[in-house]
């Protein structure tokens, strides 16, 4: 575990140097606010503990179905560079336009502008983190498939989208001031309760 004592910023989202969080651990989270059918669509990013350096991805979902099962493609990527390049990237949405394409080396594969861009994000310090844990997420959420809905296997009215993937990848690494994300939960309503992080628009860059 990587984890650590708390900053003299604490939990909030004071921001130091380049605007990053001032650490030592960090979070973001990535919003298209018109994504989902207004709904919103998020992707989140963590800071490798003590470094400038971030992870950083989201589960797309660019079929829009309701349902695909677990190891279906359900455009997960995920990336890692400096917070600079993780804004950058985001900004202009450079995704793996070819799906699963980014899955291997995880690195975006840099496309033409989306028609909903990530266009706002939210960051705060965090005293804990866990960058093994939030990994390990990454790789479940990516493999778990993607649902809105009556779950074909349990019966269950549940989620698995990008929201729970955001969410699920952050509660690992421990991010402190992490607002609980109730599954089938508004991705838009949910980032406005994070009401201690730092707000901000992203412009292509």
């Amino acid at each position: 575990m990587e984890s650590t004592a708390a900053s003299a910023a604490g939990s909030s989202a004071v921001l130091a140097g380049r605007g990053q969080p001032a650490g030592p651990g960090g979070a973001c989270v990535f919003v298209k606010p018109d994504g989902a059918q207004k709904l919103g669509h998020v992707g989140w990013g963590f800071r490798i503990t003590g470094t400038d350096t971030w992870e950083y991805g989201a589960v797309e979902n660019p079929t829009n179905s309701l349902y695909t099962p677990p190891g279906g493609d359900i455009g997960a990527w995920h990336a890692r560079g400096t917070y600079e390049r993780m804004l950058g990237d985001m900004s202009r949405d450079a995704l793996p336009r070819a799906l699963g394409s980014a899955r291997a080396g995880g690195t975006p594969v840099p496309g033409g502008r989306s028609a909903h861009p990530y266009s706002r994000y939210r960051c705060t310090s965090s005293s804990t983190s866990d960058v093994r844990a939030a990994r390990a997420m990454i790789r479940t959420v990516e493999g778990r498939g993607f649902l809105v809905g009556v779950d074909p296997g349990t019966g269950e009215l549940t989620s698995r989208d990008c929201l729970d993937a955001t969410y699920d990848v952050l509660r690992a690494y421990r991010t402190e001031d992490l607002t609980p994300a109730p599954r089938l939960y508004v991705p838009n309503v949910w980032v406005e309760t994070l009401v201690t992080w730092s707000d901000a628009r992203l412009t292509p860059g």
